[in-house]
């Protein structure tokens, strides 16, 4: 069996100055995009416009939000865009006292997941409520969203700023 030896070969800052070694410097551009994806994006887009929409499922009838491509449900591409309203009601809560980082807070958080109306049972979306005493929140209490300006709105789900509880 053939046995291969090799040299070790070494440059130096001398072999590159002198011109013994050919390499060329660039600057990259490393420009990026993200992209969210057809569904999302135009979700995000019609929260810059105060809007929620969804999308619905020719196969089983359910309203998806946030809205997706298929169903997760019988796997079938969803077909159409539906314009949902901005109420909702309350699925689940919880009231924070404290931040992540055990600071205490003056006034409680109080992030919920909120079934949005329009939208199949179960299909909402996680937010903070405002406007409410947190002694009176509850499972099944009827919000509506609180836009932001138009003007600061940036196409985000904080373009809703917070869900208070819906005078009935």
């Amino acid at each position: 069996m053939d046995e291969f030896v090799y040299d070790s070969v070494y440059l130096s800052s001398r072999d590159l100055r002198e011109g013994r070694v050919l390499f060329e410097t660039w600057q990259p551009n490393a420009q990026y995009a993200w992209d969210a994806g057809v569904a999302i994006s135009r979700y995000l887009q019609e929260f810059k416009a105060g809007k929620l929409i969804g999308r619905s499922c020719p196969e089983c009838s359910r309203v998806l939000v946030p809205p997706r491509m298929f169903c997760e449900s019988c796997f079938c591409p969803t077909d159409d865009w539906v314009t949902l309203e901005d109420t909702g009601t309350v699925l689940t809560f919880s009231r924070c006292t404290i931040t992540w980082d055990l600071v205490q807070l003056e006034e409680p958080q109080m992030p919920a997941v909120i079934e949005i109306d329009g939208a199949s049972p179960g299909m909402g979306i996680m937010h903070m409520l405002g406007e409410v005493d947190p002694e009176a929140l509850a499972i099944g209490m009827r919000v509506r969203a609180v836009w932001k300006p138009a003007d600061e709105r940036t196409g985000s789900v904080t373009d809703i700023a917070y869900f208070k509880p819906l005078k009935e």
